[in-house]
């Protein structure tokens, strides 16, 4: 991705708004809100759709199809989530769902040679953590395309799970040391599943992340402008190594999910998994060309496209419909990210002239 300079995020890195304890609070929170990339364009759009499914399609609105929405997207939520860095930062992992596949076929392995559930997640994550450390090597040090890069690595992860699993899925559900991860991905407490509360927890802490911290700063700082960001002290190299290895992480974490859910590792990859992920970013307000978004925006992404899908299911609409309106809306959301960057809204431009007022 080119690395424009003249784009930044628009909020600002500054300490507290001055003023009372409450406000003080609340400052803060909207301030992490406006960093983490939400997108009032698609939270509209998000409000609105949920409205008309909710007049249309009764059963929408319960409980327990809200909780389905949220689980059946944690998936695509935890490997969005760490698209999110590596697209800020200026790059693009088109390898994080083959990675996902290697990961769980990994996970499910070391389940069936008798492992415990400890050493079968610690094994999944280290081996997400080993991908993400090949990719973000080949990039940072070797100076590859990260285009070339995570193109060839989907295909080499790809065809890695299949060998070890010999094109086979494995059927762990059996296996003792499968229980945690089964409970987690499909319990509950008090009716709240267990994913929902994990998925709080994971999009609070990259916001976090991202808005306080020096890491999160020269993400941004990387995706407005490298050599920019090297002047000024970042270490580049190590940025970017950094954004894949937590990409690498995401798929393994998203990999424990998806076999938890199906209670199995399959070898074969969601032809349309990498699609929905990335538009999940993009439609969200995360920059293509690096530099601006966030975790918040990458969330109303993940459940703009999950209620849409949510949608065609309850209308009873064929699956087969899914990447083409996954694809549509990335165009959309695409084309007006980039009216907004080059300052074809007005609307915006306005905003930014304020701003700098």
């Amino acid at each position: 991705m080119s690395q424009d300079t003249t784009t930044r995020p628009e909020a600002p890195i500054s300490g507290p708004v001055p003023g009372g304890d409450s406000t003080n609070a609340l400052s803060r929170l909207a301030a992490l809100w406006r960093l983490s990339g939400s997108s009032t364009g698609v939270l509209a759009g998000l409000l609105l759709l949920g409205a008309y499914l909710g007049a249309t399609q009764p059963i929408f609105l319960t409980w327990g199809n809200i909780t389905n929405v949220v689980a059946s997207n944690s998936v695509v939520l935890v490997l969005a989530v760490g698209a999110t860095f590596v697209i800020i930062s200026g790059g693009l992992d088109l390898s994080t769902a083959s990675a996902a596949a290697v990961t769980g076929m990994a996970y499910g392995l070391l389940l069936q040679h008798g492992q415990n559930a400890l050493v079968a997640v610690a094994g999944a994550l280290l081996v997400g953590l080993l991908l993400g450390v090949l990719n973000g090597v080949l990039i940072a040090y070797v100076k590859v395309s990260f285009l070339v890069v995570t193109l060839g690595t989907l295909s080499v992860f790809e065809s890695a799970a299949l060998v070890m699993s010999q094109g086979k899925t494995l059927n762990v559900f059996s296996r003792p040391g499968f229980a945690p991860i089964y409970r987690i991905t499909n319990g509950d407490v008090g009716g709240i599943p267990y994913l929902m509360i994990f998925d709080v927890v994971l999009v609070v802490a990259a916001a976090l992340v991202l808005r306080y911290t020096t890491f999160g700063r020269g993400v941004y700082a990387l995706g407005s402008n490298r050599e920019a960001a090297r002047l000024n002290g970042i270490n580049v190299a190590r940025t970017t190594l950094s954004v894949f290895v937590i990409a690498g992480l995401a798929a393994a974490v998203a990999s424990l999910i998806q076999v938890g859910r199906l209670t199995g590792a399959s070898p074969g990859v969601d032809s349309t998994l990498l699609l929905t992920v990335v538009a999940a970013v993009l439609i969200g307000g995360t920059a293509y060309t690096g530099g601006d978004g966030g975790v918040g925006g990458t969330v109303l992404g993940v459940l703009f496209l999950g209620v849409i899908q949510n949608g065609l299911t309850l209308s009873d609409v064929s699956t087969f419909w899914r990447g083409t309106v996954n694809g549509t809306v990335l165009i959309v959301a695409v084309t007006l990210g980039v009216a907004r960057h080059r300052g074809w809204l007005t609307i915006n431009r306005g905003k930014k002239a304020q701003s700098r007022a």
